[in-house]
């Protein structure tokens, strides 16, 4: 077990943790945004990153330090956290970034990391090779047997205090990520970035970054802190906190202002398309659209940048609270309807729900059906699974309605879609508690046809009648042979 890393709550794959990082002598609680400060432009000041943003840890490139002669020797004399003026915990990459853009670096993981423990790094990072997505099967398992040599390299430096970055890359092939991550956690390494993904990002593939990050959360441990390498945008961290990550690097909130560019958890706006800002942050509270585009260009840039930075803590914050209130699938899936690749990537979440049903909490907030989507949520999963463990009688009612006049039956039991039948002492559970909407899709009853199924396989001496209302064709074809049914609509035996 990884005695740094502490769970506290959770929801789906999602959790709320504290990250221990002794060298720096703070606890981070993730999820947590890690601004990434360039050393050599610093378009919002490290310490007002702390006090006014609330940043707790922040990365920087220990590469770009050790390559500028001036940089180097600032943070050799006097230490990154008086450098960088910035008291919570720094993460420092390794020039990872730089091999995979330029095709060569001048140092070695024994050489970076002793570089990084050298100016008081609290988190450092070995020089793994991040491979982009779509590359040849093969080019992929050379690159992570590299990566692994990094990782051995890495346990032998001496490394005091500092914690050490795993990353666990493995390109679009899960299998590869699920391997390099049970690699990864067999170290003694402490947290585990999943490297390579910024190209699956920039193209909007969200279905299959989520995709790789299910296949690195399979060979890790729950109790391995995660790491989403270049994961910036607001946008999609409700996405990727459900799936199991926990730490974020954002350079996004400087870089899109550089362009002027307005961050939004629904997307990006240029500022001259902008005629009212939708957001209350101190920014926008204080000035109009108009107004910043008659700043100069580095104002301009740095209120910006503010104003990112603002939505994307802002966005955090609204997570953990999601996490805590037991609804952080309604907020992903409110997330996932501002756009097409985003609900791609909730609906290749949901094709992971049973990796979910094993962290997701047995009883939580109210569970709301949102969509059609909702049937596959990994709350639905879990009735099924445990519905058929129920001894059901000889003769039992499964209906949506009212009781039967008469005692033909053993037993009534409701049915509410998409979780299907459940025993009446189990209607105020969670999630049995669910707010459905009265105008329900087609996958909801088909999936509630499912889940009496399940009942009836487990109970094969058990006699079955449905009373339903007008449940459409495609359900009633999914029940087994059998199920007698009686349609509330037209039948007058039931009060």
């Amino acid at each position: 077990m990884r005695d740094h890393f502490e769970l506290r709550d959770g929801d789906a794959a999602g959790r709320i943790g504290e990250l221990s990082v002794p060298r720096a002598g703070v606890t981070v609680e993730t999820p947590a945004l890690m601004p990434v400060i360039n050393p050599n432009i610093r378009t919002v000041a490290p310490a007002r990153l702390e006090s006014e943003f609330g940043a707790e840890i922040l990365i920087t490139n220990a590469y770009i330090i050790h390559t500028n002669e001036e940089l180097r020797e600032a943070a050799l004399d006097d230490g990154l956290h008086e450098m960088l003026d910035f008291d919570g915990a720094i993460v420092t990459d390794s020039g990872s970034f730089q091999l995979a853009e330029y095709g060569d670096i001048e140092v070695t993981t024994r050489e970076i990391l002793g570089f990084q423990r050298d100016i008081g790094s609290d988190v450092g990072t070995p020089v793994d090779i991040p491979t982009p997505p779509d590359v040849s099967r093969a080019q992929a398992e050379e690159d992570l047997s590299t990566t692994e040599e990094a990782l051995a390299d890495a346990g032998a430096v001496e490394t005091g205090e500092m914690l050490v970055n795993a990353p666990v890359q493995g390109s679009t092939y899960p299998d590869l990520r699920e391997a390099a991550g049970r690699h990864a956690y067999a170290t003694d390494l402490d947290v585990f970035p999943v490297g390579a993904v910024v190209p699956l990002m920039n193209s909007y593939r969200y279905a299959e970054m989520i995709d790789v990050v299910a296949g690195a959360k399979r060979g890790l441990g729950r109790d391995a802190p995660v790491h989403l390498f270049g994961a910036g945008h607001p946008m999609m961290f409700a996405l990727a906190v459900a799936a199991g990550c926990d730490l974020f690097d954002s350079a996004a909130y400087a870089i899109y202002a550089r362009d002027d560019r307005y961050l939004t958890v629904r997307g990006t706006e240029h500022l001259e398309d902008v005629e009212y800002f939708p957001c209350s942050c101190a920014v926008c509270s204080e000035h109009d659209p108009a107004d910043l585009r008659a700043l100069e260009d580095a104002e301009r840039e740095r209120l910006l940048a503010e104003h990112n930075l603002h939505v994307s803590f802002a966005e955090i914050r609204r997570i953990k609270q999601a996490i805590r209130s037991g609804n952080l699938l309604e907020l992903v899936e409110a997330r996932a309807r501002s756009h097409p690749a985003m609900l791609d990537g909730y609906r290749a979440l949901l094709d992971h729900a049973d990796q979910l049903e094993r962290e997701d909490p047995v009883s939580k907030g109210s569970f709301f059906y949102l969509s059609e989507d909702a049937p596959r949520r990994p709350e639905v999963r879990r009735h099924h699974e445990r519905i058929g463990r129920v001894d059901a009688g000889e003769r039992v009612l499964l209906t949506e309605g009212g009781k039967p006049s008469g005692d033909a039956y053993d037993a009534a039991w409701r049915v509410v879609p998409p979780f299907g039948p459940f025993p009446r002492a189990l209607s105020e559970t969670y999630p049995l508690t669910a707010e459905v909407p009265e105008r329900l899709d087609r996958a909801a009853y088909e999936v509630a046809a499912d889940g009496i199924a399940r009942v009836v396989d487990a109970n094969p001496d058990t006699s079955f009648v449905l009373a339903h209302s007008d449940w459409p064709a495609s359900a009633l074809e999914r029940l087994p042979e059998g199920v007698g049914l009686e349609n509330l609509r037209s039948d007058e035996q039931f009060e």
